[in-house]
């Protein structure tokens, strides 16, 4: 089975903590081989159309994308990490500066889990993913806020079970946001969806 795919975009990075393990794989995606640069650390695939950066890089696997195009930087790196056999995709640089790209994310992370992977982007303080038709497990003893969001028009059959406010067989929809600002209070927990896709935030720590 493959490992998890690493992917670095060229937004804002939190020094988070990243370790890949043999069988992972690590994507550059467009600006953020600049960043792998500074920690000093080669990705295995740099992709893009590098208009974050003064010219493509060379003298390792790049593959050049066309400016005009419909996905962006992170989507064809996740889709060239699916290809190659890849269902778990951790996104850092992909939040932050401008809004619209870290809407794109986001949406990245959804299509993901409604093709039956299940993708995380880092945020500053928080790390976002979502679930399609299934479920997330918590561990006891986490603290802090988590919040649920359709990401779907309706998703039907939510539970949230073991947190400060409890969800059974609950009815989300897109457009009213009833899942925001849960507590975890030190239970373990589990959150799932019977039909549809839910978006998760919840504490990095």
């Amino acid at each position: 089975m493959a490992g998890t795919c690493f992917i670095f975009g060229a937004g804002e990075y939190y020094a988070d903590p990243v370790s890949p393990r043999e069988g992972d794989f690590i994507i550059a995606a467009d600006g953020g081989y600049a960043y792998l640069n500074e920690l000093g650390a080669s990705p295995d695939l740099i992709i893009g159309d590098f208009d974050s950066l003064p010219a493509p890089p060379e003298g390792r696997e790049v593959i050049t994308l066309s400016p005009l195009k419909d996905d962006t930087d992170v989507l064809a790196a996740i889709k060239e990490g699916w290809a190659r056999g890849f269902r778990r995709f951790c996104v850092y640089g992909g939040t932050g500066g401008r809004i619209d790209h870290t809407l794109a994310n986001i949406a990245c992370v959804a299509g993901v889990a409604q093709q039956g992977g299940r993708a995380w982007l880092y945020d500053k303080t928080s790390v976002i993913t979502a679930v399609h038709n299934g479920a997330m497990c918590f561990p006891a003893g986490l603290e802090g806020y988590i919040s649920i969001f359709a990401y779907t028009d309706e998703a039907e059959g939510v539970c949230a079970r073991g947190f400060k406010y409890e969800l059974e067989d609950a009815r989300l929809v897109s457009t009213f946001p009833k899942g925001v600002s849960n507590e975890f209070d030190g239970r373990q927990a589990r959150v799932s969806v019977a039909r549809g896709t839910i978006v998760i935030i919840y504490p990095k720590k």
